[in-house]
């Protein structure tokens, strides 16, 4: 993982009481799964922005970065 992949991580965060403690963008309600799913269903980063215009290109990236991330080691993702 490289450095800027490190920082772009920093937009992810849990919060307790807030979508049931999931990840999320921070400062939204958009969780990393809503994103993820998104695009698994082939809507584009592009496109995701268009529609949720308080996300960035970057906010998308985190939420793959994360999602990449958290595949190859489950058990940090359970903790």
């Amino acid at each position: 993982m490289t450095d800027e992949d490190l920082l772009l991580l920093k937009r992810i965060v849990s919060t307790p009481g807030v979508l049931g403690g999931k990840p999320r963008i921070d400062g939204t309600r958009v969780g990393v799964t809503h994103i993820l799913e998104a695009l698994a269903a082939g809507d584009t980063a592009e496109g995701i922005v268009e529609d949720l215009p308080w996300l960035t290109h970057d906010d998308i990236r985190a939420a793959l970065i994360y999602g990449a991330y958290h595949a190859q080691h489950p058990a940090e993702a359970a903790e």
